[in-house]
């Protein structure tokens, strides 16, 4: 241990103490089920790494990242869209997710599957694997605010938009009528589409692929 670790340790441990805040305190203070560092600062809680470190060894809190902690006593109404929000922005939800939520596929994933405008990533904690494929900047829009649960908004792709990007991302293994067949959308669900915008919107994708793969799809225009 250096001498500059040794007075950190001092002041954590011997001069800090009297500021520590408790797992009771953070109950009362929190309003979300989902807190990072700088929420604790913002909401006046003066708390240190290693009190962190320790709630979640207690299991007081679960790690969902590095940074980013939920209060164990709230985990079961954590929304995971949520979750994915938080674990990384900025990102939407969409894709399979998306598209099962809006009633376009039948399966519910495994997973919660989302788009930003960095770098595809994934992450794994406690509460599952959440996916993130990059778009570019470009095509980072469609989608809107939601909050199905008091204090956890995220953002959803509209249905239209979220059948593009799942349609777009897959698009080297989409080549004909049978590898749309294959996807399993609801054709029910297809028609219900808003197709004026579901065009414009792949206007801006610019790709004749995505153009042939849209004009497969039973529509109703």
């Amino acid at each position: 241990m250096t001498p500059f670790d040794s007075l950190i340790y001092l002041f954590q441990y011997l001069i800090y103490p009297y500021n520590k805040v408790k797992y009771t305190q953070l109950l009362e203070n929190l309003k979300k089920p989902i807190f990072s560092l700088q929420d604790l600062v913002l909401y006046g809680q003066k708390v240190i790494p290693s009190q962190i470190s320790g709630m979640a060894k207690k299991g007081d809190i679960i790690r969902i990242k590095n940074g980013l902690y939920a209060l164990a006593s709230r985990k079961n109404d954590l929304a995971p869209e949520h979750i994915a929000f938080r674990l990384y922005e900025p990102s939407y939800v969409s894709l399979e997710w998306a598209l099962q939520k809006h009633g376009l596929m039948p399966d519910i994933p495994f997973n919660v599957t989302s788009v930003t405008a960095k770098a595809t990533r994934t992450f794994k904690n406690p509460f599952g694997a959440f996916f993130y494929r990059s778009v570019k900047p470009d095509l980072f829009f469609g989608y809107e605010k939601r909050e199905d649960a008091p204090g956890q908004p995220y953002l959803l792709a509209e249905p239209e938009k979220a059948l593009l990007d799942y349609l777009y991302l897959n698009l080297p293994r989409i080549r004909g009528e049978h590898d749309i067949e294959g996807l399993r959308l609801n054709p029910f669900a297809l028609k219900e589409l808003d197709a004026k915008k579901l065009i414009a919107y792949a206007r801006v994708f610019d790709d004749r692929r995505l153009d042939h793969v849209i004009s497969c799809l039973p529509l109703t225009r």
